[in-house]
């Protein structure tokens, strides 16, 4: 006679569901306490361990979990309807963060075409405003990351900055630029791309220019991305799909437009033209597209015709910048795989410098360190490097590395230059590093794909949560004095700080707070 079969006790049946999960969550633990392994490789990888255990419990659940043949045909018909039920009811809005891992949410009703985008607004008397000053361009009027302003108030607290006004926004990476009391940016209200300014005192519209024009890509969203350069009374805007315009100031209407990539015969860039123009005494000068250049494109600022065009480089998502280097004035490009140097009347290349490997996205500013060095930094593991440049024959340059290192991986941000320490976002955390040495000072706090500036001997830090912080800019260790919620959802654009004005925005709101 056989001896009857046992019931598989539970623990048992459970064992190889417990050893799969205890290697994923502890092989998860070990990645994320990994000093300096880059961020987004890390929320990757978490991730296919999330999904591999994911796997494993289903083999478990199909052939180890002893369950009814049954059970297995209803687990197997609930994960069919899921498949075929989730596209309809889920969809992918961008990004969680700036690790590119997509973030699920339900799926909105499709919204009635909007009419915002076709109206211009009639132009208004702006108010005067004390606490404003001219923010004139991306970074700052010396595009450098350096604000110029009194001593900011550490005690928010006691004093917490005052919010002045808060108003929707069109999506867009865009940042504000300043003019006496006139703020502009850049929004997308369904397929038409928008320049709006508005009163820096109330938020109130004063003019829209539209392009019939719309830029989108899965991970980072729809819109545009540069920010407004203002010159006296123009305003010149890039838009996202390679449009560039020449506005009126007063009123916003076209001087003059160009679309940079149909004039270069240039495919887009991945995630969309994202140069603020560099504007110089007789030309306005963006970078161009993908493929074989060109990397720079200069154009007449009296009436947008082309000049030149120079490079064989796929352009990046830096903006050029103007820099004397070695008693010469010259153009600075931090491009697709290469860091240029070109003269500012004929476009001709002087230098270049390999950087990045064209595939992973750089858009650093670079940073001019003294009238012979500059300073290169990038994220995604690539680092950063000082290179020191030598005059050669024919106006050209030669370069050597000072030092190379990963003491400062800046993704979105750019680092920014004080009494010879870089402050700047490092992989997600604030950093400073000796400018001499090459060597990390501190790095500490925790900002995502943020943002700063510097302002005075302090950082505003636009964190990627929506919240901006201030902190000590001085090497003898990190210190954050204070933060204060200013935008409830991921924010990715520059702050902007016009004299005592703090100007932030996302994808959805604007807020302008007045600093204690």
């Amino acid at each position: 006679m056989n001896a009857p079969t046992l019931p598989t006790p539970p623990g048992r049946r459970l064992l190889f569901l417990k050893i799969s999960w205890g290697i994923v969550l502890a092989l998860a633990l070990v990645i994320r306490f990994i000093p300096d392994l880059e961020r987004n490789f890390s929320a990757w990888l978490t991730a296919l361990l999330f999904v591999l255990g994911g796997i494993l419990t289903l083999i478990w659940f199909l052939l180890l979990g002893r369950f009814r043949w049954t059970t297995r045909l209803c687990g197997i018909a609930v994960l069919v309807l899921l498949r075929f039920a989730a596209p309809r009811v889920l969809q992918v809005d961008g990004t969680v963060n700036g690790t590119g891992l997509p973030n699920i949410v339900l799926r909105h009703a499709p919204r009635a075409p909007s009419t915002d985008g076709m109206v211009r607004a009639a132009p208004a008397a702006t108010t005067n405003d004390p606490l404003a000053a001219d923010t004139l361009q991306f970074l700052g009027n010396h595009r450098d990351g350096v604000i110029a302003s009194g001593t900011l108030s550490t005690n928010w607290t006691l004093s917490p900055p005052r919010e002045r006004w808060r108003v929707p926004v069109g999506a867009a990476w865009s940042s504000f630029s300043v003019s006496g009391n006139v703020a502009i940016t850049q929004e997308q209200a369904d397929d038409f791309e928008l320049v709006v300014a508005r009163d820096l005192a109330t938020a109130r519209t004063l003019w829209i220019h539209t392009n019939a024009t719309r830029f989108f890509e899965w991970q980072g969203g729809i819109g545009p991305r540069a920010t407004p350069t203002i010159e006296s009374n123009r305003v010149y805007v890039f838009g996202g799909t390679g449009f560039l315009d020449c506005l009126s100031l007063e009123d916003g209407h076209a001087l003059w437009s160009r679309n940079v990539l149909r004039d270069t015969h240039s495919p887009n860039l991945t995630w969309g033209t994202s140069s603020s123009p560099l504007v110089l005494p007789d030309s306005v000068v963006v970078t161009g597209g993908m493929g074989k250049g060109p990397t720079l494109n200069a154009y007449r600022k009296s009436d947008g015709e082309p000049l030149w065009h120079s490079g064989t480089n796929p352009a990046s998502y830096a903006s050029p910048i103007l820099a004397n280097l070695l008693g010469r004035e010259v153009i600075l490009s931090v491009n697709g795989g290469t860091f240029t140097i070109n003269k500012p009347s004929e476009g001709t290349e002087l230098f270049s410098f390999p950087w990045g490997d064209g595939k992973r996205p750089v858009a650093s500013q670079p940073v001019v360190v003294a009238t012979n060095r500059v300073f290169l930094s990038a994220g995604y593991a690539i680092g950063c490097v000082l290179l020191e440049l030598k005059p050669e024959a024919e106006g050209r340059f030669s370069a050597t590395e000072v030092w190379r290192n990963r003491t400062m991986k800046t993704q979105f941000n750019s680092a920014a230059l004080l009494d010879g320490f870089l402050y700047g976002i490092d992989d997600g955390l604030l950093a400073c590093v000796d400018i001499a040495t090459g060597k990390r000072v501190w790095k500490d706090g925790r900002y995502g794909s943020g943002q700063s500036l510097l302002v005075g001997d302090r950082i505003v830090v636009q964190n990627e949560d929506g919240t901006i912080a201030l902190a000590a800019a001085k090497p003898d260790g990190f210190v954050e004095f204070a933060r204060v919620p200013a935008l409830p959802s991921k924010t990715w654009n520059y702050p902007t700080v016009a004299g005592r004005l703090l100007i932030v925005r996302n994808d959805k709101e604007a807020a302008c707070y007045e600093l204690p």
